[in-house]
């Protein structure tokens, strides 16, 4: 078991820093203004120019922004509120946007992955979320084979809920669950008991969804590796198709309700570091598959299949079975991925609401990418997924001579090999069980925006 003794007090230092978590590269700190719902019409219609684009399956992400209530730890774009008649106000503009973005296809989309995100979309009351799949259905074709999953709130849903969105379409459930530790619940203003997670489970597992996940976060205030382990003890009692296991990021500037935190109760690097060597541990000695840096999976499930057949990819909802394609975002925030362009969608109610009324795609802005963010995006992503780089698969799929491409950066990856985080021979550059630590700092180096530029407070820290 690699511990923070044994990964070194120095090493943990030298990268307790920050830096991306490459669900896109570039990232969107990169996106600019210039690009705005009349380029994206562009790149919609250039999908339908491309050979066998118009055909080509698309992942579907339907952003859902209402809460309840506000955990202190969330980083994400949500309303708080008890009115849930808003919802309906938003599902009437949601559906505005999902006919302007059809409009600009040729042929009826057919959708391998929908994945409802938030927010809490089991805030929408049953009524609500059967409109809005019904609308959804009328826009898109939804593969039989596809992957429908959505994000719930354990404190939101009932056994006949998960009914209704088994009737609904989905097969798989993502729970919010974070940590079974009552006083980091108190902490982070987010309490609900092991025994109602208990019961949502067994209920899914009756009604024989495909998989169900369960979401965890090390590093919250109050946190220690022995609360974490008992924690990881009731995770493994309870069984999940799929762990998410995220650290997390405390930026107060960037995230207000963050500032509730009380930054003195939060774990230092090093006992952060404990935390993801105790899961590793005790996840796979559970027979868990550690799929990459924050995804565990049980060896039958799709996402541990994809990985042993190198068909794993990542999107901006993390790690994905699905083959790369065209990922299609709707919704206040939200981001598309379409071809070689990103484009995000306004990031307010207000101002998401005011392109629609005048008859305009949502999108404030984006990015379309130039050859070298393509070849680079290929590396980051060959690393994030599989922990290899082939030097041969990138010469062939770019045109390029990789160790020429990119001198500068096989030079910088020397000391990650010398601290045992990789090693490099003829063929490429794998990852050791190490270096899967510290994967985010190795794929940095590929970065060329985040080399040219000093200013990282706005990611994350790695540790």
């Amino acid at each position: 078991m690699i511990t923070e003794q044994t990964i070194g007090i120095e090493l943990l230092q030298r990268f307790d820093i920050a830096g991306p978590r490459y669900t896109s590269y570039p990232t969107a700190d990169r996106f600019v203004d210039a690009f705005d719902g009349e380029a994206f019409k562009v790149a919609l219609n250039g999908r339908n120019a491309a050979p066998g684009g118009a055909r080509a399956p698309v992942s579907l992400y339907v952003h859902l922004p209402f809460c309840e209530s506000l955990c202190y730890y969330c980083a994400c774009n949500k309303i708080i509120t008890k009115h849930h008649s808003k919802a309906d106000t938003y599902l009437d503009y949601l559906v505005k946007e999902l006919d302007l973005v059809v409009r600009e296809m040729e042929a009826t989309p057919s959708v391998s992955q929908l994945h409802l995100g938030g927010g809490s979309p089991t805030f929408l009351s049953d009524v609500q979320l059967q409109r809005l799949m019904t609308e959804i259905r009328k826009r898109f074709k939804l593969m039989p084979n596809g992957e429908f999953s959505i994000e719930i709130d354990p404190r939101t849903i009932t056994p006949q809920r998960l009914q209704v969105l088994k009737e609904l379409g989905f097969g798989r459930l993502s729970f919010g669950v974070q940590d079974f530790d009552l006083e980091v619940q108190k902490s982070v203003n987010r309490v609900q008991p092991a025994n109602q997670v208990f019961a949502l489970v067994e209920a899914a597992r009756a009604l024989d969804f495909d998989s169900i996940n369960v979401d965890l976060i090390y590093g919250l205030p109050k946190q220690s590796t022995a609360s974490f382990a008992t924690t990881l003890k009731t995770v493994v009692e309870l069984g999940p198709d799929r762990i998410a296991l995220y650290a997390y990021a405390h930026l107060p500037t960037r995230f207000k309700p963050q500032r509730r935190i009380d930054t003195l109760a939060i774990p230092a690097a090093e006992v952060k570091v404990g935390m993801l060597a105790q899961s590793l541990q005790v996840l796979q000695d559970a027979g868990y598959v550690y799929i990459g840096m924050d995804h565990f999976a049980k060896p039958t499930d799709p996402l541990a299949i994809a990985k042993r057949q190198g068909r794993l990819h990542r999107n901006f909802q993390g790690y994905s079975t699905q083959p790369d394609c065209d990922l299609l975002a709707c919704g206040v925030s939200s981001i598309s991925k379409i071809g070689t362009v990103y484009a995000q969608n306004a990031k307010t109610l207000d101002e998401y609401y005011d392109c629609l009324d005048d008859n305009r795609l949502p999108t404030v802005r984006g990015l379309e990418l130039t050859r070298d963010d393509i070849i680079r995006r290929g590396v980051i992503m060959a690393l994030m997924c599989q922990g290899t780089i082939l030097f041969e698969s990138i010469n062939l799929a770019f045109l390029i001579d990789f160790r020429k491409y990119f001198a500068k950066e096989m030079q910088a990856l020397q000391p990650f090999e010398q601290d045992g985080q990789l090693t490099i021979d003829a063929t490429g550059v794998t990852v050791t069980a190490l270096g899967w630590y510290f994967v985010r700092g190795i794929a940095m180096v590929f970065d060329r925006y985040i080399q040219m530029s000093l200013d990282r407070a706005k990611f994350s820290k790695i540790l």
